[in-house]
């Protein structure tokens, strides 16, 4: 992956021709240096915004249509290697028919379980329609927050983007340690 240092040299360059593709793969680190080269008057702010929540949006659309349409290509065999049963599936569907919208800005909000929520919610069918409404409406306050952040205090990046990694890997913990003790509260209740 490219130094953040090149990433602002090529944003400053390039503008928001390059600032998109970017932003798809990296995000927040991403809409931060954007937001703080809009700062010192290289980029328009809200150009900034609007891009970022756009990306933000394609990159997440891939995900889910990878849940959706690409697990399905797999053989039988494979797909329950990866857990993926019909009954599985099938509470997974129901789980994102009653309770998606919440799952997904949880998985939105905390940026470490972005990515597994986006393909679960593909894999359970959520609606389309619903999946992108509900996405947008979690995306935009989030990458609002990312373009504050890098307005007022970007030209610190390098230590914003360790403070994403470590609240991301504090989150990833909090959230494999949740999961553990139900696993374990519900063996005990068998």
């Amino acid at each position: 992956m490219l130094g953040l240092e090149t990433v602002a040299a090529l944003i400053a360059k390039d503008g928001l021709a390059i600032l998109a593709p970017i932003a798809v793969l990296e995000g927040p680190i991403v809409t931060v240096i954007a937001a703080w080269l809009a700062s010192r008057g290289l980029l328009d702010v809200w150009s900034v915004a609007i891009v970022v929540i756009l990306a933000d949006l394609f990159g997440d659309a891939m995900f889910y249509a990878l849940g959706r349409w690409g697990l399905n290509r797999l053989s039988i065999r494979w797909r329950y290697r990866l857990g993926l049963s019909r009954s599985r599936l099938s509470s997974l569907a129901e789980h994102f028919r009653t309770s998606g919208g919440k799952t997904l800005v949880f998985g939105k909000l905390t940026h470490s379980a972005g990515a597994p929520i986006l393909v679960a919610a593909g894999l359970g069918r959520m609606p389309v329609a619903k999946f992108l409404w509900v996405n947008l409406l979690a995306t935009i306050p989030k990458s609002l927050f990312f373009v504050a952040i890098g307005y007022a205090f970007g030209s610190a990046y390098s230590q914003i983007d360790n403070w994403i990694a470590r609240v991301s890997l504090l989150l990833i913990g909090v959230i494999v340690l949740t999961g553990i003790v139900w696993f374990l509260k519900k063996q005990t209740r068998k």
